[in-house]
C-alpha cells in the first residue's frame, strides 16, 4: 500500500496506537516496539505518536484514547483474518488497513441513514435528499467520510446524529435510558476530541428557541423535573472521560498532561484565527467549501422559524471559536476538516434555506446554479487532494495560484505556474527591452556581502546545508525604468528536500535609496529539483518606483540537505 495515502498513517496512526501497544506487544509505556513499525510501515516520518515524558521514565501517546475504542471492532476482525491471510498479525499489514478503511466507511453510510431520519423530522423528503446530495457531494465531508473516512471528523458526525436523536427522544420521552445515551454519546466524543466539549450544549439547551425569560423559566423547570436523569447523563460522562485521565496518571504520573508538549500546537482564546481559518488559501474553509457559506445564510430563516435555535447557534458559535483559537489552525487536509463533525447541525439552517427556495421559485433559479458552482469547486478540491500531480495543495497554496488552476485539470506550463505557490509575481509572456542588470559566479566578486563557510568541492557557488541558514548575499545597485526583473541561476541539490517548510529559498529584495525593503520575492528552489541535478531556474518580480539596490541570496529555513546555486543573472525588462 503506498505510504502516502496508506490508512494507518499521521494522525490515525496516532488514535490506533492504543490498540496494538496494549493487545499485540503489551508496552503501552515503554513504546520500545515503535522503532522497528516506524521503519517498516513508514506511517510517519518521525514517531509524533508519542512524546517523551520530561517527568520520568516512558512515553506519553499524543493522542486521546477515544478513536482507539471505536476502531477496537474492526481490529478484532482484521486480527483474526491477517494469519489466515498470510499476513504478520503486527497490527500495522494489509488486512489492518483495508478492514479500517472500509469498516469507517460503512460507518459513514450509517450516519448518513440516521441523519436523514433526523431531519425528515423537520423537513420534507425533497429538501432532505437535496441536503444530503449537497453535503455528501458538495463538501469536504466526501473526503472525510468517503476517502479519510478513518479519521475522527467521520465517525464524530455520527456520534452528533445519534446524540441529536437521543436528545429529540429524551425531550420528548424522558427515560434513563435517553440519558444513558446522551451521557454515552457526549463523552466517547470528548473522549476521542476533549474541544468536543462543545457537544453537551446540544442536550442542555435542546428546547430552547429564545433567550427570553418565559422560555428560560420554562427550560429550566423541564430541567429541574429531571435532575436525576440529567445526573446519570453526568455521571456517564465523567466515567467516559476519567479513561483518558487514568491513562495520563499511568504514563505520566500525573491526573492531567498536556501530550502536545514541545510541539508548538497550543490555543489562542483571546486572539482566534477566525478569519484565516475561514477564509485563507492556506487552508480556509469557506475558501475551499464555498457551499457551507449557503449554509450559514440559512441561519437567517433559521432564526425567524427554526426550532431549538439557541442550542444550535450557540454550539455552532462555541465550536468554531474553539477550532479557530488552534495555533495550527491551518493542519493539513481539505479546508475546515475539524468542522466536518458539526455538519449535522449546519446543514440544519440550510435545510430552511432550500425550504425558502422551494416555495420561492424566483430565489430556487438563483441559488441553483450557485450551489452547483460551489459543489464542482469542492468536488475538484477533493479529486486533486488526491492525485499524484494535483493541483491542490493544502500546505502552501496562495491566493495567486488557487485562482489560476481552480476548476481546471490541466494547465499548461504546469511547472513555471507553480511558482505562484510561492510568489505573485510570474511572467510568462515576451520579455521586451532586455537588459542584463547584474552577473556573478561568485567568484572574487566585490558585491559578496558574507562566506560564511568555505566553498564546497572547490566550487565558488553560493550554497546553504544543515547548520547553514544563509548563503553569500550578493547586493547591486539597481536604478531601471523597466517594470520587470527576472533573477536566474543554476541550481543543484544532491538529495531533494520534500518537506515545503524546511525548503531553502531563493531570494531577491528591493530596497529604496533610504535602506528600507519596497519589495521582495523567492521560490523554492527544491520544488523544481531532482536528486543530484542542475538545472537553470528563474522568478519573476515586478520593481516598484523608487528602488535604488538589490540583494540576492539563499535562505534555509531548515533543511539539512545541500543546495548550491551559479552564474547568477538579473534581467530587467519590459512587457
Amino acid at each position: 500500500m503506498d505510504k502516502g495515502e496508506a490508512v494507518i498513517a499521521w494522525d490515525v496512526s496516532g488514535y490506533y496506537w492504543y490498540i496494538p501497544s496494549v493487545f499485540i506487544y503489551k508496552d503501552l509505556k515503554n513504546q520500545s516496539f515503535a522503532d522497528s513499525i516506524l521503519k517498516k510501515y513508514q506511517p510517519t516520518p518521525d514517531p509524533q505518536q508519542f512524546t517523551p515524558n520530561k517527568s520520568g521514565d516512558g512515553t506519553v501517546l499524543s493522542y486521546s484514547s477515544g478513536m482507539a475504542f471505536m476502531y477496537m471492532p474492526l481490529f478484532i476482525a482484521a486480527h483474526i483474518a491477517a494469519p489466515m491471510l498470510g499476513y504478520p498479525a503486527d497490527g500495522f499489514s494489509l488486512p489492518y488497513q483495508v478492514v479500517l478503511q472500509v469498516g469507517s466507511m460503512l460507518i459513514g453510510l450509517l450516519g448518513l441513514w440516521y441523519y436523514r431520519r433526523f431531519l425528515l423530522y423537520y423537513f420534507e423528503d425533497k429538501v432532505v435528499a437535496l441536503l444530503l446530495l449537497l453535503m455528501a457531494l458538495g463538501t469536504n465531508y466526501l473526503n472525510y467520510t468517503a476517502i479519510d473516512s478513518p479519521q475522527t471528523h467521520n465517525w464524530l458526525f455520527v456520534i452528533y446524529v445519534l446524540l441529536l436523536l437521543n436528545t429529540r427522544r429524551f425531550y420528548q420521552t424522558p427515560s434513563y435510558k435517553y440519558a444513558f445515551r446522551i451521557g454515552a454519546l457526549c463523552g466517547i466524543a470528548i473522549l476521542i476530541r476533549p474541544s468536543e466539549m462543545t457537544s453537551v450544549l446540544l442536550p442542555l439547551l435542546w428546547g430552547l428557541n429564545s433567550f427570553s425569560l418565559t422560555d428560560i423559566r420554562k427550560h429550566f423547570k423541564f430541567l429541574n423535573q429531571h435532575l436525576s436523569r440529567i445526573a446519570l447523563s453526568i455521571v456517564v460522562v465523567l466515567a467516559i472521560g476519567s479513561i483518558q485521565l487514568m491513562y495520563w496518571k499511568y504514563s505520566s504520573g500525573h491526573w492531567l498532561f498536556y501530550s502536545y508538549q514541545g510541539k508548538g500546537q497550543s490555543f489562542s482564546f483571546t486572539h482566534p484565527h477566525t478569519y484565516k481559518y475561514l477564509f485563507s488559501y492556506q487552508s480556509g474553509w469557506f475558501i475551499y467549501n464555498p457551499l457551507v457559506m449557503l449554509a450559514w445564510v440559512g441561519f437567517i430563516p433559521f432564526l425567524k422559524k427554526g426550532q431549538n435555535r439557541v442550542a444550535i447557534s450557540i454550539f455552532m458559535l462555541a465550536t468554531l471559536y474553539i477550532v479557530s483559537a488552534w495555533d495550527i489552525w491551518w493542519y493539513s487536509g481539505i479546508g475546515g476538516r475539524a468542522m466536518v463533525q458539526s455538519y449535522p447541525l449546519l446543514f440544519i439552517p440550510f435545510g430552511h434555506l432550500l425550504t425558502e427556495a422551494f416555495n420561492r421559485k424566483w430565489m430556487l433559479a438563483v441559488l441553483t446554479p450557485v450551489m452547483l458552482i460551489f459543489a464542482y469547486v469542492s468536488l475538484w478540491t477533493t479529486i486533486q487532494a488526491h492525485r499524484g500531480t494535483g493541483l491542490f495543495d493544502s500546505e502552501t497554496m496562495s491566493k495567486a495560484y488557487y485562482w489560476h488552476v481552480v476548476g481546471r485539470w490541466h494547465i499548461a506550463n504546469e511547472e513555471e505556474i507553480e511558482k505562484l505557490k510561492d510568489t505573485e509575481h510570474i511572467f510568462t509572456g515576451t520579455l521586451n527591452d532586455k537588459k542584463l542588470e547584474y552577473s556573478s559566479n561568485y567568484e572574487n566578486d566585490t558585491t559578496i556581502l558574507q562566506m560564511p563557510l568555505p566553498a564546497i568541492e572547490g566550487s565558488k557557488s553560493a550554497y546553504v546545508k544543515e547548520g547553514v541558514e544563509f548563503s553569500r548575499t550578493v547586493c547591486f545597485p539597481l536604478q531601471t525604468n523597466k517594470k520587470w526583473l527576472r533573477v536566474q541561476a543554476m541550481a543543484k541539490c544532491t538529495i531533494k528536500e520534500w518537506t515545503v517548510w524546511k525548503m531553502p529559498q531563493f531570494s531577491i529584495r528591493l530596497f529604496n535609496a533610504k535602506g528600507s525593503i519596497i519589495e521582495t520575492s523567492m521560490i523554492r528552489l527544491h520544488r523544481h529539483l531532482t536528486d543530484n541535478a542542475q538545472k537553470l531556474i528563474h522568478f519573476d518580480i515586478q520593481v516598484p518606483d523608487g528602488t535604488d539596490h538589490a540583494e540576492v541570496y539563499l535562505w534555509n529555513p531548515g533543511s539539512d540537505k545541500l543546495l548550491m546555486i551559479d552564474n547568477l543573472q538579473v534581467w530587467s525588462f519590459n512587457e
